[in-house]
């Protein structure tokens, strides 16, 4: 039997050694492992009532059993306690109230104990196996790492990394781009998941920062901090756009990504499945790098719109379809480097739609402010878009335009505001028709033409507009489709997204038709207190 025994123990001390190097995990997990699956046995063997401690002496093998029972002054558990004469027999001085440890003498494990003990290490092994994987891993997101194609699985490839697997699903491959099993493929780390059967390592080929961290790698100015590429967008496999600063006046940022001859750039397009790569110098001026990003066109002007986070850029007749590009591929990628929508127009609709804002704001300065033509024509020409920039600003503007005087500047002042209550008495009349409770007219930053809105939405309690999160509120319109053409329900924008609502103005409205819920919420609990109370 003592053969056996020692037998055992040292094909144990095998399988930890062997297991451990092998899945390069600590030899201690392996170890605690083996003692949990010889507990499991031993607890087959003497019951499994019984609290069993298993301890096997990395070293040397030994193993020991024990049980540990409580020292009581009338056993009711015969398991887990004994009585004082018994405690002090196997330990003396025991007291009543001491945990204590009964020996157990060594087991051999037998065929079925042996295979339930092997389960239990490779569980052991595998979550031990899992958590390394998570660990080596979990920080290393933004990196790129080269593996080999291990198979491909309904369109995504599965990618072998030397002790993990990884992930690069369909939408962030390159499109065209083949690879078979075997085939060495570099990829981006986008995100690491803990997940119950490992850990899930998600790669990209089409992310933006894949090409940054390429650029990076064959750049050195860029790997040394003296050029930083501040923004980048890609459309995979057809073109790129990065836009690229210089942090010593000496060295030309596009020169030195485009290297000696091309030479640069070329290996990040040759990674990159021949994407075409146009690299524009970064400028802080918004309208500069609008300018630049949608090279190769020429552009005559820029106009911000900072309100609406747009930017209206008017080029030549003949350079409109390059400034568009083939399917809208030149603008979207420009919108996407400078994160601005680009409205593109050319010279001819410019001066149309121009003409048409000044025809519609001079119609409505004469029928709110009731002045003739040559008046609101004036009020348009000198900037004036709107009746509230004609109420509340300061009467020295108005009177300082050519022609007015401080009286004329009053009484347009007066009836700008009147046009304005009159606008709101109206809107007021539409929300109340609608069924808009008087209740959301007291919320901040809500307007007569907001609560319009929200009426038209079916949103027309205090609970209607509390249960809507910030982004359902007051998120715009995305202004780009996404790829593929597949609209979500977010990219339509909140409901009030055409008011240009800010979001610390957005999650204000929300709480404040929420406070009703902790005003409902405490006179409950009050109420319940009173009656509770004797």
């Amino acid at each position: 039997m003592a053969n056996a025994i020692s037998a055992n123990r040292a094909e144990l001390l095998a399988i930890a050694n062997s297991v451990a190097t092998e899945k390069l995990i600590d030899k201690a997990i392996v170890i605690e492992a083996i003692e949990e699956a010889i507990q499991r046995a031993a607890r087959a063997r003497f019951g499994q009532e019984n609290d069993i401690r298993a301890k096997l002496d990395p070293q040397t093998g030994d193993l020991r059993l024990w049980r540990v029972v409580e020292v009581v002054e009338q056993v009711d558990d015969y398991f887990k306690q004994v009585d004082l004469d018994r405690g002090t027999s196997l330990q003396p001085g025991a007291a009543i109230g001491d945990f204590i440890v009964d020996p157990l003498p060594a087991i051999d494990l037998g065929r079925i104990d042996a295979q339930s003990a092997k389960q239990v290490i490779f569980q052991r092994v595998r979550e031990a196996d899992r958590e390394r994987q998570y660990g080596e891993y979990k920080d290393r997101t933004n990196e790129v790492i080269t593996g080999v194609v291990k198979s491909v699985e309904f369109g995504h490839i599965i990618v072998n990394l030397g002790r993990a697997e990884g992930v690069i699903r369909r939408d962030q491959q390159i499109p065209r781009e083949m690879v078979r099993m075997g085939d060495r493929i570099r990829a981006i780390i986008t995100k690491v998941v803990r997940e119950t059967r490992g850990p899930q390592i998600f790669l990209s080929r089409a992310h933006p920062d894949f090409m940054k961290k390429l650029f990076a790698q064959e750049v050195p100015e860029i790997y040394d901090g003296i050029i930083e590429i501040k923004a980048a967008a890609r459309d995979p496999g057809s073109r790129a756009k990065i836009g690229v600063i210089s942090y010593d006046s000496s060295i030309d940022p596009v020169g030195a990504c485009v290297g000696m001859k091309g030479s640069r750039v070329q290996a990040v397009v040759q990674e990159l499945q021949g994407e075409k790569i146009d690299i524009i110098p970064w400028s802080e001026d918004t309208a500069t790098f609008v300018v630049n990003a949608l090279q190769p066109a020429t552009v005559s002007r820029v106009v911000l719109d900072e309100d609406e986070g747009r930017i209206e850029v008017v080029v030549p007749d003949d350079q409109l379809s390059l400034a568009i590009g083939r399917r809208g591929q030149n603008v979207r990628l420009a919108s996407q480097l400078t994160g601005r929508a680009i409205d593109i127009m050319t010279e001819a609709d410019s001066s149309e739609k121009r003409q048409r804002e000044f025809v519609e704001r001079s119609t409505m300065f004469q029928e709110e402010l009731d002045v003739d033509e040559t008046l609101a024509q004036l009020l348009v020409a000198e900037g004036f878009t709107e009746l509230e920039e004609v109420a509340f600003v300061g009467p020295e503007e108005l009177a300082a335009i050519e022609g007015f005087d401080e009286e004329l500047a009053e009484e347009l002042q007066s009836r700008a505001q009147e046009a304005l209550e009159k606008r709101e008495a109206a809107a007021r009349e539409l929300r109340r028709s609608l069924g808009v409770e008087d209740a959301l007219a007291e919320m901040p930053h809500l307007t007569e033409a907001m609560l319009v809105t929200l009426g038209k939405a079916k949103i027309r309690t205090l609970d209607d507009l509390a249960d809507l999160a910030t982004d359902e509120l007051i998120a715009k319109k995305r202004s780009e489709p996404r790829r593929g053409g597949r609209e979500r329900p977010e990219d339509k924008g909140g409901v009030l997204g055409e008011y240009g609502l800010t979001e610390e103005q957005g999650n204000e409205i929300i709480m404040a038709a929420r406070a009703h819920w902790f005003a409902d919420e405490d006179a409950t609990e009050e109420a319940a207190d009173a009656d509770s109370t004797p």
